[in-house]
């Protein structure tokens, strides 16, 4: 729209470019600099410097964005958690990782391979008490080298978000010693029984050859140390949800010998909370950032 000037203003009109001029202000210019203009509108002319005022200097167009007001950058979203971080990574948790490398390996040979074959692998891997008393070390590390059921049960599920969290949290050495005393004590705690109670006649000859192999102790035990970890509302639900799982597969009496094995592996962890605890502090202390990374997991 063009603009209507007064009668009384058309002394203050300029003589040369036609435009108004302010009362009070110096002169303006003859030549304004032209800018483009996607509205169509012409930029406001500068003022003179011919009073001996000088002119203020035009904005630079390389100055950097405006602050955000503090208002403005409050109502800003919350980033959301990084759902990676729930997942095993080479460099953020390299236990967990290469372990479930092993996991993914021995489970498609247990798919995919000759059952016979496979049968005789489970068998030299059982943590039976004819193999315990006969070469306890190997097969306490060899029974923790399949997933029964593998790597859609629940157990595999777990294995990956326990011992991630675990691990992100503690370190992978710790997680790793509180995996192998869960599998280890909880293991012992079923066979030991198994072969008093083969001598006292209780059971026959043929329980000191049962399959037991898996790392469904090991994932219990993680289960309960990882719990002392949490928030009060997150450590009561999981163990809510997980021990009565639990107390749910002994009460129907299918397997009681590994269900007991569940609780005491899940007790063991329990047992660990000030020790898990101390290994938290101890490993955020130095690293700020990695308190931010564990929350997210």
């Amino acid at each position: 729209m063009d603009r209507t000037v007064a009668t009384a203003d058309a002394t203050l009109m300029d003589p040369e470019s036609g435009a108004p001029s302010l009362d009070g202000l110096p002169r303006q210019r003859t030549t304004s600099r032209a800018a483009p203009s996607s509205a169509g509108v012409a930029p406001a002319p500068a003022p003179s410097s011919s009073a001996g005022v000088a002119p203020a200097p035009a904005p630079s167009s390389s100055a950097g964005p405006a602050p955000v007001p503090p208002s403005v950058a409050r109502s800003a979203p919350r980033r959301l958690p990084r759902l990676w971080l729930l997942l095993p990574s080479p460099l953020g948790t390299p236990f967990t990782f290469a372990y479930a490398l092993v996991l993914v390996v021995t489970s498609l040979v247990a798919e995919y391979a000759d059952p016979s074959f496979v049968h005789v692998l489970h068998q030299a891997s059982s943590t039976d008490v004819a193999h315990l008393m006969r070469d306890p070390l190997l097969v306490l590390v060899a029974s923790a080298l399949w997933v029964a059921g593998g790597v859609t049960s629940p157990y595999a599920l777990g294995f990956l978000l326990v011992l991630t969290a675990l691990e992100r949290r503690t370190g992978g050495r710790r997680t790793a010693g509180v995996f192998l005393l869960g599998h280890v004590l909880a293991t012992l705690a079923t066979e030991v029984p198994v072969g008093f109670a083969v001598l006292a006649g209780h059971l026959p000859d043929s329980s000191l050859h049962r399959l037991d192999y898996g790392i469904s102790f090991g994932v219990a035990a993680c289960v309960g140390a990882l719990a002392g970890l949490l928030t009060p509302w997150l450590r009561c639900t999981i163990l809510v949800v997980f021990g009565g799982s639990l107390v749910a597969d002994l009460v129907e009496f299918a397997d009681p010998m590994t269900d007991w094995g569940h609780l005491m592996a899940l007790s063991i962890g329990i047992g660990m909370w000030p020790v898990v605890r101390r290994w938290q502090r101890a490993r955020t202390s130095g690293r700020p950032g990695a308190v931010a990374a564990a929350s997210g997991c």
